[in-house]
């Protein structure tokens, strides 16, 4: 056989787009060609193919070795060929034979490869392979997926997915020639939880927001927390994840492909339980944000994928960086355009901001005296476009509290039991949380009393309200309803949400 044929593929974002290796051994003058718009990383494969056949015990063809990676008008990036490459000028040039049928050489054809191979013939861990894992399951559920064994032990938390793991060039082959049996993968263990354990009971007084953050915990909602310095606004969004249910098997997944894609292909990783929590400085850019790159790499939005994102000081983030939150706070995912490159991520996650009512962070405090100017107050609450605060559900302002009785406060545990029931109250009635209704979906699981009609009318003629914000306000109607077990939703739960609305002023 001088021709050979694998399956690989490339990421485009979370996406893989399939890649079949040909290899062509044939006569003419020695040469090792690769085509098909490889980048860098693809070009050195050469080297490292074939110093890793020679180190495995094979022979090095002395021939015109072509490898074509089609679809040709693709960028193809990283070593993840390397394996199929090897493979496909050891088939091709007739030394991988079978054992029980001589001369005749394993079909490949229900195989899927990628593994980037080091000099010594041993098979290394590549990047993005527990979303190469997640993708060959949906367009190529009947192929077998061959991985360096450090990511074939994440692959094989993928349902219904069939995989290899193999430490080297030599085994491999060995493997497949029937020579050797490789032995059965174990899932890798569950990440633990990282740094110290955090209570909301911790939190003295705030019921006010204590309650936002259980509503929002609740029902999937956006939090805006406001108020002076040392009120407890960061101390409230670190322990929103300590009121959220662990993640479940898919969205583990979903979450591990995002975050793998983050960090170097060496470094270990496994899949973890608790629900992420992202906090970007305020001096974060536009592609850290959202994503992007050279080769586009998931951005802080997508990380906190059914997780939480903490944003503190607001105001102070670039203009940008805040408008570019508004399409993934109302659709769940980020679109990101390049030159030469598209990727789509999720990021359906959950936005708690928190910021000062003015620069000097004193407006409306009990004790101290503001030093700003109305225009400094004014420029700095501009920042915050009208349309990006329509899409967040709770606005709340935390007081300074000077009397504050030092009771001990419900715990996050007893919260959190809350919050389930409530979860799976509407996934059982809708199939998602009350922040994602939509549509025919919002208006036929909202149904308001007569008296809650009315009150939502007036306050929507009074405030002018747009129809964003007169839904988002029927979401937390609904989410307060359903945390007191009611079908419907009353006048009181919408006067709740009600003050939920635009309620990050100083009250006098």
């Amino acid at each position: 056989m001088s021709l050979a044929i694998l399956s690989s593929g490339m990421l485009h974002g979370v996406e893989m787009v399939p890649v079949r290796v040909e290899v062509h051994v044939g006569s003419g003058l020695p040469n090792f060609t690769i085509v098909g718009m490889p980048d860098m990383g693809v070009r050195e494969s050469r080297e490292r193919v074939r110093a890793a056949i020679l180190n495995s015990g094979f022979s090095f063809p002395v021939a015109r070795i072509t490898v074509n990676l089609a679809p040709a008008d693709l960028p193809k990036d990283s070593g993840r060929f390397d394996l199929a490459i090897a493979l496909g000028i050891l088939l091709a040039s007739g030394q991988l034979v079978q054992q029980h049928a001589e001369h005749e050489p394993p079909c490949l054809d229900g195989y899927f490869f990628a593994g980037e191979l080091s000099l010594t013939g041993a098979v290394v861990a590549v990047s993005g392979s527990l979303a190469l894992a997640c993708s060959v399951q949906q367009q190529f559920p009947s192929k077998t997926l061959v991985l360096p064994v450090s990511s074939a032990l994440l692959a094989a938390h993928v349902p219904d997915l069939s995989v290899v793991g193999v430490q080297s060039l030599y085994e491999a082959a060995q493997y497949f020639c029937g020579y050797e049996e490789l032995e059965p993968l174990q899932k890798q263990a569950l990440l633990p939880v990282d740094g110290p354990v955090l209570c909301l009971s911790e939190v003295i007084g705030q019921q006010q927001a204590r309650l936002a953050l259980e509503v929002a915990a609740a029902g999937g909602h956006s939090v805006l927390l406001c108020g002076p310095p040392g009120v407890g606004k960061s101390m409230l969004a670190q322990r929103l994840p300590t009121l959220l249910p662990e993640l479940e098997p898919q969205q583990q997944l979903e979450v591990a492909v995002l975050h793998q894609m983050e960090q170097h292909a060496g470094k270990p990783f496994g899949l973890r339980v608790t629900p992420p929590f992202r906090a970007p400085h305020h001096s974060c850019t536009v592609p850290a944000m959202v994503g992007g790159g050279r080769f586009i790499r998931p951005g802080e939005i997508s990380l906190a994928h059914h997780g939480v994102l903490f944003m503190d000081e607001f105001p102070e983030f670039d203009r940008r960086v805040l408008e570019s939150l508004r399409e993934p706070l109302e659709s769940g995912e980020i679109a990101i355009a390049r030159a030469n490159q598209r990727a789509r991520f999720p990021a359906n996650f959950q936005l708690i901001a928190a910021m000062n009512p003015c620069p000097c962070g004193y407006l409306g405090h009990a004790k101290r005296s503001c030093r700003c100017t109305p225009e400094h107050v004014a420029r700095y609450k501009a920042k915050m476009s009208g349309p990006l605060l329509d899409r967040i559900d709770l606005h709340v302002w935390l007081p300074f509290e000077s009397n504050v009785e030092m009771a001990a406060s419900e715990t996050s545990a007893a919260i959190r039991a809350r919050v389930l029931r409530t979860r799976q109250w509407q996934q059982q009635r809708q199939h998602c949380l009350n922040a994602q209704l939509q549509g025919e979906s919002l208006g036929q699981q909202v149904q308001l009393t007569a008296a809650a009609q009315q009150l939502l009318a007036r306050a929507i003629k009074k405030w002018s309200w747009p129809l964003r914000v007169a839904q988002r306000v029927q979401r937390v109607s609904r989410t307060l309803a359903d945390l007191e077990q009611s079908e419907q939703v009353a006048e009181q739960h919408v006067a709740l949400a009600m003050q939920f609305r635009d309620q990050i002023e100083p009250k006098t």
